[in-house]
């Protein structure tokens, strides 16, 4: 059975993104994060986005300031098999994406199901809450940036019902981001 894992920056204040969906305060570099993140790119997994992320990461990823600035990570999201959620988009572009256009709460409970590497969700906080809600998601990775935002897009906005959570590990990285690893109690 495939797993479902959520990675996501989030501010000190619980948003993905501010309220202009700007995500660039996330960006936090040193040698030491650089490396966490080019580390995570070398993993296997089929991507799964909403419309709204998937655009933006095929308008930036294929690019050749992408490739040059993180060369490993574009790599990774470059080819990796990609899953994009839409009712509206015509077609995918970007390589290796397939997009799903029924139900998304039976399409990702079939795929699941499937033979195959586990999916790994960025951004798309809708999708995020319509899979936590059916309790289909496996893994949050939560990476707390040092910033409050005020206002923004919230991963758990759209969430229905409590979710109980239980820490599995911790990392804190020198440009004052923390990772928190959480999977859902049963």
């Amino acid at each position: 059975m495939r797993r479902i894992c959520v990675f996501n920056l989030v501010s000190l204040d619980g948003y993905i993104a501010d309220q202009n969906g700007d995500m660039s305060w996330a960006h936090r570099q040193d040698a030491e994060w650089h490396e966490f993140v080019t580390g995570n790119a070398r993993g296997e997994g089929t991507l799964l986005f909403g419309r709204i992320t998937y655009e933006m990461m095929a308008s930036w990823w294929p690019t050749p300031q992408a490739i040059q600035s993180m060369p490993a990570v574009a790599r990774w999201m470059n080819h990796a098999p990609k899953l994009v959620v839409s009712k509206t988009l015509k077609q995918a572009s970007w390589n290796n994406t397939t997009v799903i256009r029924g139900d998304l709460r039976t399409e990702v409970a079939r795929i699941k199901q499937e033979p195959g590497p586990d999916l790994v969700i960025f951004g798309s906080a809708t999708v995020i809450a319509q899979l936590a809600g059916e309790g289909l998601i496996d893994e949050y990775q939560v990476v707390v940036n040092p910033i409050v935002l005020g206002k923004g897009k919230s991963m758990f906005e759209d969430i229905k019902h409590r979710l109980s959570l239980k820490l599995t590990r911790t990392r804190v990285f020198g440009n004052g981001n923390v990772l928190l690893c959480y999977e859902p109690l049963k």
